[in-house]
């Protein structure tokens, strides 16, 4: 039987970078770490793990209010890392059917999409996500607008949940493997046509230096 809930999936923005960039063992190690971070939060927010799959992890909140504010804490919580790469969230609330444990519908794959459509840092919600979730104190939902979204037949109103009054300090994202990289943890810095780029190792500065055009902001 169906049942309403928010799904929200969350995943490592530039993970196939840093696969290539420092090899599987340390991008696995790095995917586990993010998993055990998004664990520590799931009681407090009244969630639930469905499963994870790659680097993305897989959600459940009865409440959507709960949802949002998760969402949030994750990506606090991978902000707050020296060296780890963006997280972004997505979610969306309806029905949907569990079996052995997964769930299943159309509410989960948008919810996945949505998380597709999200930028570094950011938890993007549905329509449905926000209307159920009403005013939630602390929280604003910045309107993202009509977004065409892939395998979904009619476009999507996406909002953006922030904290009020949040100034996120924009961390240096390591070009090569895509980390971000914290002031104190930078291993070197280069100018390449006029703008500076932070590394998390020599290994990813002798890449970029090598290559500069292949990862240069453009």
């Amino acid at each position: 039987m169906a049942a309403t809930q928010t799904f929200l999936f969350a995943d490592l923005a530039g993970f196939t970078a840093l696969t290539e960039a420092h090899g599987d063992e340390q991008a696995a190690e790095l995917a586990s770490d993010f998993f055990s971070c998004v664990r520590d939060l799931l009681d407090e927010h009244a969630a639930y793990e469905v499963k994870t799959i790659g680097d993305a992890v897989m959600l459940r909140g009865e409440g959507a209010s709960e949802a949002i504010t998760l969402g949030l804490a994750i990506v606090e919580v991978v902000d707050a890392q020296a060296r780890f790469p963006i997280v972004r969230v997505g979610m969306s609330t309806g029905e949907a059917v569990e079996r052995n444990g997964d769930w299943f519908g159309s509410t989960v794959n948008l919810a996945a999409r949505i998380s597709g459509a999200a930028g570094g840092g950011e938890v993007l919600l549905s329509e449905a996500t926000r209307e159920a979730a009403g005013g939630l104190e602390g929280v604003e939902f910045q309107r993202r607008g009509e977004v065409e979204l892939r395998n979904v037949s009619e476009p999507v109103i996406l909002y953006r949940a922030v904290r009020v009054g949040e100034q996120r300090e924009e961390l240096p994202v390591d070009p090569v493997c895509r980390m971000t990289i914290a002031p104190q943890a930078s291993a070197g810095e280069l100018v390449y046509e006029g703008v500076e780029y932070h590394f998390c190792s020599l290994h990813c500065a002798g890449q970029f230096a090598a290559n500069p055009q292949r990862y240069a902001r453009r």
